[in-house]
Protein backbone atom coordinates (compact mmCIF):
# COMPACT_ATOMS: atom_id res chain seq x y z
CA UNK A 1 0.00 0.00 0.00
CA UNK A 2 1.17 3.49 -0.70
CA UNK A 3 1.27 5.48 2.54
CA UNK A 4 1.56 9.74 2.77
CA UNK A 5 2.19 11.11 5.88
CA UNK A 6 1.25 15.16 6.17
CA UNK A 7 3.63 16.78 8.43
CA UNK A 8 6.91 15.06 9.15
CA UNK A 9 8.16 16.41 12.50
CA UNK A 10 8.44 14.16 15.71
CA UNK A 11 4.75 12.69 14.82
CA UNK A 12 4.84 12.16 11.33
CA UNK A 13 8.80 12.06 10.87
CA UNK A 14 9.29 9.27 13.27
CA UNK A 15 6.60 7.19 11.07
CA UNK A 16 7.79 8.07 8.01
CA UNK A 17 11.42 6.82 9.04
CA UNK A 18 10.47 3.75 10.88
CA UNK A 19 7.42 2.76 8.05
CA UNK A 20 10.58 3.55 5.13
CA UNK A 21 12.93 1.86 6.71
CA UNK A 22 11.25 -0.99 6.91
CA UNK A 23 10.74 -0.98 3.18
CA UNK A 24 7.38 0.72 3.15
CA UNK A 25 6.42 2.35 0.02
CA UNK A 26 6.15 6.07 2.30
CA UNK A 27 5.72 9.50 1.00
CA UNK A 28 6.42 12.48 3.34
CA UNK A 29 5.03 16.02 3.50
CA UNK A 30 6.69 19.35 4.57
CA UNK A 31 7.70 22.61 3.93
CA UNK A 32 10.57 24.85 4.19
CA UNK A 33 13.97 24.16 5.45
CA UNK A 34 12.58 20.73 7.10
CA UNK A 35 11.43 19.20 3.75
CA UNK A 36 15.20 20.87 1.87
CA UNK A 37 17.18 19.28 4.38
CA UNK A 38 14.88 15.64 3.93
CA UNK A 39 15.15 15.91 0.71
CA UNK A 40 19.52 16.70 0.38
CA UNK A 41 20.31 14.33 3.17
CA UNK A 42 17.27 12.33 3.92
CA UNK A 43 15.78 12.11 7.38
CA UNK A 44 17.82 11.52 10.24
CA UNK A 45 16.49 9.69 12.69
CA UNK A 46 18.45 9.59 16.64
CA UNK A 47 16.56 7.00 18.69
CA UNK A 48 16.80 4.84 22.00
CA UNK A 49 15.38 1.94 20.84
CA UNK A 50 17.06 1.61 17.08
CA UNK A 51 19.98 3.95 17.22
CA UNK A 52 21.34 6.21 15.15
CA UNK A 53 20.51 6.06 11.27
CA UNK A 54 19.43 7.70 8.17
CA UNK A 55 16.68 7.12 5.60
CA UNK A 56 18.21 8.13 2.38
CA UNK A 57 16.62 8.53 0.02
CA UNK A 58 13.32 9.53 1.88
CA UNK A 59 10.15 10.28 -0.14
CA UNK A 60 9.58 14.10 0.67
CA UNK A 61 7.53 16.64 -1.20
CA UNK A 62 6.00 19.83 -0.66
CA UNK A 63 1.87 19.64 -0.95
CA UNK A 64 2.06 21.01 -4.44
CA UNK A 65 4.60 18.87 -5.87
CA UNK A 66 2.91 15.54 -4.91
CA UNK A 67 0.75 14.40 -7.31
CA UNK A 68 0.38 10.32 -6.26
CA UNK A 69 -2.43 8.64 -4.62
CA UNK A 70 -1.91 7.15 -1.68
CA UNK A 71 -3.74 4.38 -0.15
CA UNK A 72 -3.58 5.44 3.68
CA UNK A 73 -2.65 9.12 4.96
CA UNK A 74 -1.39 9.59 8.09
CA UNK A 75 -2.33 13.06 9.29
CA UNK A 76 0.44 14.42 11.79
CA UNK A 77 0.04 18.28 11.68
CA UNK A 78 -1.06 20.51 14.87
CA UNK A 79 -4.70 20.83 15.12
CA UNK A 80 -4.41 24.78 13.57
CA UNK A 81 -3.17 23.39 10.76
CA UNK A 82 -5.78 20.60 9.70
CA UNK A 83 -8.00 23.16 7.37
CA UNK A 84 -5.26 23.78 5.60
CA UNK A 85 -4.39 19.73 4.51
CA UNK A 86 -8.43 19.28 3.51
CA UNK A 87 -7.89 20.66 -0.10
CA UNK A 88 -4.59 18.31 -0.78
CA UNK A 89 -6.58 15.74 0.92
CA UNK A 90 -9.37 16.15 -1.75
CA UNK A 91 -7.12 16.52 -4.83
CA UNK A 92 -4.67 13.49 -3.82
CA UNK A 93 -6.95 10.67 -2.30
CA UNK A 94 -9.18 8.12 -4.46
CA UNK A 95 -12.34 6.76 -3.46
CA UNK A 96 -10.90 4.32 -1.05
CA UNK A 97 -8.02 5.84 0.56
CA UNK A 98 -8.27 6.51 4.68
CA UNK A 99 -7.13 8.91 6.55
CA UNK A 100 -5.91 8.31 9.86
CA UNK A 101 -5.24 11.94 11.85
CA UNK A 102 -2.99 11.04 15.10
CA UNK A 103 -3.12 14.71 16.47
CA UNK A 104 -2.98 15.83 20.01
CA UNK A 105 -6.75 17.20 19.56
CA UNK A 106 -9.56 15.01 20.85
CA UNK A 107 -12.23 14.62 17.94
CA UNK A 108 -10.20 15.10 15.04
CA UNK A 109 -11.42 12.87 12.89
CA UNK A 110 -14.97 13.38 13.27
CA UNK A 111 -14.20 16.86 12.50
CA UNK A 112 -12.06 16.19 9.15
CA UNK A 113 -15.12 14.02 7.90
CA UNK A 114 -17.54 16.31 7.84
CA UNK A 115 -15.35 18.10 5.74
CA UNK A 116 -14.09 14.93 3.58
CA UNK A 117 -17.60 13.32 3.41
CA UNK A 118 -16.14 11.07 0.36
CA UNK A 119 -13.54 9.15 1.91
CA UNK A 120 -13.29 7.49 5.47
CA UNK A 121 -11.51 9.41 8.19
CA UNK A 122 -10.67 7.53 11.48
CA UNK A 123 -9.93 8.79 14.86
CA UNK A 124 -6.81 7.99 16.45
CA UNK A 125 -4.27 8.95 18.53
CA UNK A 126 0.24 8.29 19.08
CA UNK A 127 2.45 7.79 21.68
CA UNK A 128 5.43 8.98 20.70
CA UNK A 129 8.18 11.79 22.46
CA UNK A 130 9.88 13.01 19.96
CA UNK A 131 10.52 16.36 18.05
CA UNK A 132 12.43 18.27 15.30
CA UNK A 133 16.52 18.41 16.84
CA UNK A 134 17.47 20.53 13.68
CA UNK A 135 15.71 20.27 10.02
CA UNK A 136 16.10 16.83 9.20
CA UNK A 137 16.31 15.25 12.00
CA UNK A 138 14.09 13.42 14.54
CA UNK A 139 14.98 12.99 17.99
CA UNK A 140 13.20 10.68 20.21
CA UNK A 141 12.56 10.35 23.74
CA UNK A 142 11.57 7.37 25.03
CA UNK A 143 11.33 3.85 23.34
CA UNK A 144 6.99 4.11 23.26
CA UNK A 145 5.80 4.68 19.80
CA UNK A 146 2.46 3.32 19.71
CA UNK A 147 -0.55 4.38 17.28
CA UNK A 148 -4.34 3.86 17.78
CA UNK A 149 -6.73 4.19 15.64
CA UNK A 150 -10.51 3.00 14.74
CA UNK A 151 -13.90 3.82 13.14
CA UNK A 152 -16.93 5.53 14.92
CA UNK A 153 -19.08 3.92 13.60
CA UNK A 154 -19.16 -0.08 13.36
CA UNK A 155 -20.26 0.18 9.87
CA UNK A 156 -17.91 1.91 8.85
CA UNK A 157 -14.89 -0.58 9.27
CA UNK A 158 -12.66 -1.68 6.66
CA UNK A 159 -10.03 -4.45 6.71
CA UNK A 160 -7.49 -2.82 5.41
CA UNK A 161 -7.33 -0.96 8.36
CA UNK A 162 -5.86 -4.17 9.81
CA UNK A 163 -3.18 -3.88 7.28
CA UNK A 164 -2.13 -1.06 8.52
CA UNK A 165 -1.24 -2.43 11.49
CA UNK A 166 0.46 -4.99 9.90
CA UNK A 167 2.80 -2.65 8.41
CA UNK A 168 3.39 -0.49 11.43
CA UNK A 169 4.44 -3.64 13.24
CA UNK A 170 6.64 -4.86 10.60
CA UNK A 171 7.86 -0.93 11.13
CA UNK A 172 8.60 -1.25 14.76
CA UNK A 173 5.45 0.32 15.98
CA UNK A 174 2.94 -0.90 17.49
CA UNK A 175 -0.23 -0.56 15.69
CA UNK A 176 -3.76 -1.07 17.53
CA UNK A 177 -7.53 -1.23 15.42
CA UNK A 178 -9.31 0.35 18.21
CA UNK A 179 -13.11 -1.06 19.23
CA UNK A 180 -13.91 2.33 20.56
CA UNK A 181 -11.76 4.93 19.44
CA UNK A 182 -13.37 7.46 21.16
CA UNK A 183 -12.41 6.18 24.47
CA UNK A 184 -9.08 5.54 23.54
CA UNK A 185 -8.72 8.42 22.10
CA UNK A 186 -9.47 10.16 24.92
CA UNK A 187 -7.61 8.55 27.19
CA UNK A 188 -4.71 9.33 25.24
CA UNK A 189 -5.76 13.00 25.32
CA UNK A 190 -6.03 12.41 29.03
CA UNK A 191 -2.10 12.34 29.35
CA UNK A 192 -1.25 14.62 26.86
CA UNK A 193 -3.56 17.51 27.99
CA UNK A 194 -2.67 17.34 31.67
CA UNK A 195 1.11 17.28 30.75
CA UNK A 196 0.89 20.18 28.47
CA UNK A 197 -0.91 22.69 30.62
CA UNK A 198 1.77 21.81 33.68
CA UNK A 199 4.33 22.22 31.23
CA UNK A 200 3.46 25.61 30.46
CA UNK A 201 1.77 26.43 33.76
CA UNK A 202 5.27 25.65 35.76
CA UNK A 203 7.83 26.02 32.74
CA UNK A 204 8.73 22.66 33.30
CA UNK A 205 9.95 19.29 31.80
CA UNK A 206 8.62 15.77 32.26
CA UNK A 207 11.57 15.38 35.16
CA UNK A 208 9.60 18.10 37.33
CA UNK A 209 6.30 15.92 37.03
CA UNK A 210 8.48 12.28 37.70
CA UNK A 211 9.17 13.41 41.14
CA UNK A 212 6.66 13.61 44.17
CA UNK A 213 5.69 17.61 44.75
CA UNK A 214 3.11 20.31 43.77
CA UNK A 215 4.20 19.51 39.48
CA UNK A 216 3.37 16.10 40.29
CA UNK A 217 -0.33 16.64 42.35
CA UNK A 218 -1.65 18.74 40.01
CA UNK A 219 -1.00 16.40 36.86
CA UNK A 220 -3.14 14.21 38.69
CA UNK A 221 -5.51 16.76 39.53
CA UNK A 222 -6.08 17.22 36.06
CA UNK A 223 -5.99 13.63 35.22
CA UNK A 224 -8.96 13.34 37.28
CA UNK A 225 -10.73 15.81 36.41
CA UNK A 226 -10.42 14.38 32.65
CA UNK A 227 -11.85 10.86 34.34
CA UNK A 228 -14.87 12.61 35.78
CA UNK A 229 -15.58 14.46 32.39
CA UNK A 230 -15.62 10.93 30.51
CA UNK A 231 -17.77 9.60 33.20
CA UNK A 232 -20.26 12.89 32.48
CA UNK A 233 -19.40 12.32 28.26
CA UNK A 234 -20.52 8.16 28.46
CA UNK A 235 -17.42 7.36 28.31
CA UNK A 236 -15.95 4.69 30.70
CA UNK A 237 -11.95 4.03 30.95
CA UNK A 238 -11.01 0.55 31.32
CA UNK A 239 -8.18 1.07 33.11
CA UNK A 240 -7.35 4.01 35.71
CA UNK A 241 -5.99 6.83 33.85
CA UNK A 242 -3.90 8.36 37.14
CA UNK A 243 -1.88 4.81 37.52
CA UNK A 244 -1.16 4.16 33.76
CA UNK A 245 -0.65 7.61 32.46
CA UNK A 246 2.04 8.08 35.53
CA UNK A 247 3.85 5.12 34.11
CA UNK A 248 4.04 6.48 30.91
CA UNK A 249 5.54 9.60 32.11
CA UNK A 250 8.28 7.43 34.40
CA UNK A 251 9.32 5.84 31.03
CA UNK A 252 10.00 9.02 29.73
CA UNK A 253 13.36 10.73 29.49
CA UNK A 254 13.13 13.51 31.89
CA UNK A 255 13.96 16.55 29.72
CA UNK A 256 11.27 15.67 27.45
CA UNK A 257 8.90 18.34 26.75
CA UNK A 258 5.74 18.77 25.14
CA UNK A 259 5.30 20.08 21.87
CA UNK A 260 2.38 22.87 23.11
CA UNK A 261 4.97 23.80 25.50
CA UNK A 262 7.82 24.52 22.77
CA UNK A 263 5.63 25.97 20.35
CA UNK A 264 4.53 28.84 23.46
CA UNK A 265 7.90 29.24 24.30
CA UNK A 266 9.20 29.88 20.34
CA UNK A 267 5.95 32.25 19.96
CA UNK A 268 4.70 30.25 17.47
CA UNK A 269 0.87 28.76 16.85
CA UNK A 270 -0.30 26.92 19.57
CA UNK A 271 -2.74 23.73 20.27
CA UNK A 272 -3.79 25.41 23.68
CA UNK A 273 -7.22 25.83 22.74
CA UNK A 274 -7.50 22.36 21.62
CA UNK A 275 -5.87 21.13 24.50
CA UNK A 276 -6.52 22.72 27.74
CA UNK A 277 -9.50 25.93 26.56
CA UNK A 278 -11.87 23.01 25.33
CA UNK A 279 -11.94 20.68 28.38
CA UNK A 280 -12.92 24.10 30.00
CA UNK A 281 -15.63 24.55 27.95
CA UNK A 282 -16.74 20.65 27.79
CA UNK A 283 -16.65 21.03 31.46
CA UNK A 284 -19.14 23.43 31.54
CA UNK A 285 -21.16 21.96 28.49
CA UNK A 286 -21.95 18.56 30.89
CA UNK A 287 -21.80 20.29 33.99
CA UNK A 288 -18.46 19.40 35.35
CA UNK A 289 -16.37 21.16 37.97
CA UNK A 290 -12.58 21.65 36.19
CA UNK A 291 -10.98 23.81 38.85
CA UNK A 292 -7.18 22.61 37.80
CA UNK A 293 -8.20 23.47 33.89
CA UNK A 294 -10.34 26.78 35.03
CA UNK A 295 -6.81 28.14 37.30
CA UNK A 296 -4.52 27.47 34.14
CA UNK A 297 -6.48 28.61 31.83
CA UNK A 298 -7.08 31.86 33.41
CA UNK A 299 -3.88 32.14 33.51
CA UNK A 300 -3.40 32.15 29.94
CA UNK A 301 -6.28 34.76 29.13
CA UNK A 302 -9.21 32.49 28.59
CA UNK A 303 -12.62 33.86 29.50
CA UNK A 304 -15.30 31.46 28.98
Amino acid sequence: MKYLIIGAGGTGGSIGAFMAEAGKDVTVIDKGAHLEAIQKNGLKMETTSKGNYTVFPMKAYNMADYNDQPDVIFNCVKGYSIDETIPFIKRVAHKDTVVIPVLNIYGTGGRMQELLPDILVTDGCIYVSAEIKEPGTILQLGDIFRIVYGVRKPDEYRIVLEQVAKDLEDSGIMGIVSDNIKRDALQKFSYVSPMAACGIYYDINAGAAQQEGEVRDTFIALMREIDTLAKAMGIHFTVDIVETNLEILANLSPTATTSMQRDIKQGKNSEIQGLIFEVVLLGKQYGVNVPTYEMIAKKFGFKA
